[in-house]
């Protein structure tokens, strides 16, 4: 049995009606674990926390198609296929000649409210590239091509483009091999033990320490552009979104109750899972963390604070309720 701790309480009104558990992992330059809770060696699936790594291999090819910042940004994103976010896909796509057809996942309408209505109301079809790993998949399709295969099986496991990622994320996760699953959106994921995951985000904030040149050089240059247009990480007013804002921090979160961040001036890396999946205790799981870490900007706070990680509302937007966190970190902050 998993040795999960208890990470947050949710009361209603005065009863205490959840408990999400789970596992954090403090990482220091070196990648010693220097604080945590729970079992740090859990493994744990990455989910689309891996996307800032997995994007890297293809932005070490170079810019031959010209893409801006913006339509580079979604390689990593999660989007909630607001209108900005499918005009960057459509103009990735018109750029580089692939086509939507192959991307594997099936169509879907967007996860943005305004954008979807939009489209049902005039009765327009689903479509591929409003699927929230689209940027994803557009860029295995760009690296499936330059290293030779087929641009059709960019998803199959044994392809070139997903050894090469597996590669990146071993890289950047200092393993030595990762288990290879299959994530929702029909491509192979990859599971280490969490501790890694802070590894890898401490290297993506303290780029000098990624142990390997072609990759380093990718994310010197792709990371502060992650920082230029954080809403390709997700959309308008949401955690991951407004995380990257801070251009100290570098996080991305993955479905059921992943996340990962780097705090470049600390020189740490930030892993936690909430056992459940759940994600409703992200924001204020970070906000803590970073409190303890001396951390958390008068700015950033306020815009994390946008979220309401502490009440709990109900469907007349009335609080009923409040979010409280539970954990101790163990270990010595200050190494």
């Amino acid at each position: 049995m998993i040795n999960y701790q208890i990470l947050s309480y949710e009361y209603r009104g005065n009863v205490l009606d959840l408990s999400h558990m789970g596992n954090i992992a403090i990482v220091d330059k070196q990648g010693n674990i220097i604080c945590s809770v729970g079992e740090p060696d859990t493994p744990t699936c990455y989910r689309s926390a891996s996307k800032p790594i997995q994007a890297l291999p293809t932005i070490a090819l170079g810019n031959e198609y010209n893409l801006s910042p913006m339509e580079q940004s979604i390689f990593s994103g999660s989007q909630t296929g607001e209108i900005l976010h499918t005009s960057v896909l459509e103009s990735i796509l018109n750029k580089t000649g692939l086509k939507e057809e192959y991307l594997i996942m099936k169509p879907c309408y967007p996860a943005d409210e305004k954008h979807r209505n939009s489209l049902i109301v005039k009765g327009m079809p689903k479509r591929k590239i409003y699927h929230n790993c689209a940027g994803k998949h557009i860029a295995a399709m760009l690296l499936q091509r330059a290293l030779g295969g087929k641009v059709e099986e960019y998803w199959q496991e044994n392809s070139p483009v997903q050894q090469a990622i597996k590669k990146a994320v071993c890289i950047l996760s200092e393993v030595d091999d990762a288990v290879v699953s299959t994530d929702g959106c029909g491509v192979p994921v990859f599971t280490v033990p969490l501790k890694n995951i802070a590894i890898a985000y401490k290297n993506l904030a303290c780029i000098n320490t990624i142990k390997d040149e072609i990759l380093k050089n990718a994310a010197r240059y792709y990371i502060p552009i992650l920082h230029q247009n954080p809403i390709m990480l997700r959309g308008t007013g949401y955690f991951c979104t407004l995380m990257n804002m801070d251009s100290n921090i570098i996080a991305k979160g993955g479905a059921n109750g992943v996340y990962g961040f780097g705090i470049k001036d600390k020189g740490v890396g930030v892993a936690f899972k909430l056992a459940d999946g759940t994600e409703d205790s992200w924001t204020l799981i970070a906000i803590e963390i970073l409190k303890i870490l001396d951390s958390l900007s008068p700015e950033h706070e306020e815009r994390l604070l946008s979220l309401k990680p502490y009440e709990i509302y109900n469907d007349n937007n009335n609080v009923v309720g409040k979010r409280v966190p539970a954990f101790k970190l163990k270990g010595d902050i200050k190494n």
